[in-house]
């Protein structure tokens, strides 16, 4: 699983924004407002949706299918098996882990006969798939929460990835309150 941030954007818009609830015109007074209320919930951190990111994720399809729980507040463009799946034959890297000999001969018989049908059939769980994901800092504190302890490694790379990666930190939650 691959997870790169791609960009980022409206720190400043949304500080501007909850500056209006406070009536304050320095930046770092409302810079220390808007620590103080990212970590409550409840409509208190709101502007935190006004701080975009578009993060570039290579997963396998069966964590695709527990993301698209997040669909408020998220957008995705993916690379699609429908346009893409028959243009080249597969190999172990095109999985999250090497599959087995008998199924990619399968796949790749069916790629090389154009038989979409049954690629998509037999096409494994473990099959890598990129999107371009845009969200936001809310969202993000969302998905930590709900997802930092999953069993599912993946959830835990893509956390420490975000923690990596992003530039307001500040706006998470804090690791050992989770």
């Amino acid at each position: 699983m691959k997870v790169r941030i791609l960009n980022e954007c409206g720190y400043e818009e949304a500080l501007k924004g909850l500056s209006l609830s406070y009536n304050v015109d320095e930046f770092k007074k409302i810079e220390k407002v808007a620590v103080k209320l990212s970590q409550k919930d409840g409509g208190h951190n709101k502007f935190l949706e006004s701080i975009v990111l578009w993060i570039s994720i290579d997963a396998p399809r069966y964590w695709w299918s527990q993301f698209d729980t997040y669909r408020v507040g998220v957008t995705k463009q993916s690379e699609s098996t429908m346009h893409t799946i028959l243009k080249r034959e597969l190999t172990d890297v095109d999985f999250e882990v090497p599959i087995n000999s008998g199924v990619m001969n399968v796949l790749n018989t069916n790629i090389r006969t154009k038989d979409f049908d049954e690629v998509k059939n037999h096409l494994p769980e473990s099959f890598l798939q990129e999107r371009i994901v845009c969200t936001n800092y809310k969202v993000l504190r969302n998905i930590i929460f709900q997802r930092k302890y999953h069993k599912l490694k993946q959830w835990v790379h893509f956390i420490n990835c975000i923690y990596e990666q992003v530039n307001y930190t500040k706006f998470l939650p804090k690791i050992g309150e989770i």
